[in-house]
């Protein structure tokens, strides 16, 4: 008799037991708000202002898919409410990191326009030795003055692209002449010719 009612509780408790993991269902509600959290984080440019916050909470997220996959939905449960809270995180964290890229990406323009200013007084003061190219610094101005204004036009929406435009742009144009311009300055000026008696 006592071997038949351990039995019953037996067979009772894992029915239950069965019952429970057979019940037991994917966590869509956390997953589709932990995916609203990974949109607006997107949205928010953290994969570019906040990258570490944004790697962290991608982890988790990716960590909870496999175990959806594996059927581990408790622990894919937990992953993805810790996937939405990195996410929020690092949408917040966007912000503050762009305000600071276009702090950077002001800076470089300013840098560059001071640049610019000095590379027109030196293209002044070897004028003359100037002559073949002469076409090509014409050319370089359009450039840079087009690429200036592009540059400044995306520093509100794209200033990490802006700040690499900058960069771009000094290096293509403002080095390049600025080695030229050193180099015929280097020339010794010609003597004047005497005139004929």
């Amino acid at each position: 008799m006592k071997f038949f009612k351990y039995a019953v509780s037996s067979i009772m408790v894992l029915a239950l037991i069965m019952m429970f993991f057979g019940c037991a269902k994917p966590p869509e509600a956390e997953k589709a708000a932990a995916k609203a959290s990974m949109d607006a984080a997107v949205a928010a440019g953290a994969d570019k202002y906040a990258a570490v916050d944004f790697k962290t909470a991608k982890g988790a997220w990716d960590a909870s898919e496999a175990q959806i996959n594996d059927k581990k939905y408790e622990e894919a449960k937990q992953g993805y409410i810790t996937a939405k809270a990195a996410f929020d995180k690092a949408a917040g964290a966007a912000a503050a990191g762009k305000k600071a890229m276009t702090d950077e990406a002001n800076a470089a323009v300013a840098a560059l326009e001071e640049g610019w200013k000095n590379l027109a007084e030196a293209a002044k003061a070897v004028e003359k030795k100037m002559k073949d190219k002469q076409e090509a610094w014409a050319a370089d101005t359009k450039a840079f003055e087009d690429g200036l204004k592009a540059t400044k036009d995306m520093i509100a929406a794209d200033p990490a692209g802006a700040k690499k435009k900058a960069g771009e742009l000094k290096t293509a144009i403002i080095d390049k002449w600025d080695a030229t311009f050193k180099e015929l300055a280097a020339i010794p000026d010609k003597p004047a010719k005497k005139g004929k008696k």
